[in-house]
């Protein structure tokens, strides 16, 4: 099996199984982050771990609601990249492509450990997929939008849907 987005996310929907509403939030950072990172310029290489990483930014919230009955971002982080290892262990990465990956599920709800173009770009994706599943207020997205968007891309994107 290769390392393409395509081949992870059919491996992301497996683990879902019929929880189409995490498949379908993943398929959507997934979009909007492919989206952002391209108009941005992100390398090739740097593009497929980011796709990957959307596809599984979420992939520990099941076993949060197992193991401590909660789908908060500490708990996801937490319990993500042992899984996203897992489900990465057949595919074509080296040790240090799975690690970028892994870093990037296991903080995405750190938005203070942003610490490259890729990561921005994962959180403004979440973030443009939440703003509209959480039915987020004005007054919540104009925080969020000063707070955590930088790319010229993310913040017309926002402005565009939601402002």
């Amino acid at each position: 099996m290769n390392n393409s987005p395509a081949a992870v996310a059919l491996k992301m929907i497996q683990y879902f199984g019929h929880d189409v509403r995490r498949i379908n939030h993943a398929l959507k950072v997934y979009g909007f982050t492919k989206h952002i990172a391209t108009l941005e310029k992100l390398s090739s290489e740097q593009l497929t771990l980011l796709e990957i990483a959307a596809l599984l930014h979420d992939i520990g919230i099941k076993e949060a609601e197992k193991q401590y009955q909660s789908t908060a971002g500490t708990y996801q982080e937490l319990l993500g990249p042992d899984i996203a290892r897992e489900l990465l262990a057949d595919l074509n990465l080296s040790e240090t492509e799975t690690e970028r990956v892994c870093y990037l599920i296991g903080h995405h709800h750190s938005y203070h450990k942003i610490d490259a173009l890729d990561f921005q770009i994962l959180v403004e994706a979440d973030f443009l997929v939440n703003i509209f599943e959480d039915q987020m207020q004005p007054a919540q997205i104009e925080n969020i939008q000063s707070k955590y968007f930088k790319t010229a891309t993310a913040i017309n994107l926002l402005i565009g849907m939601y402002r």
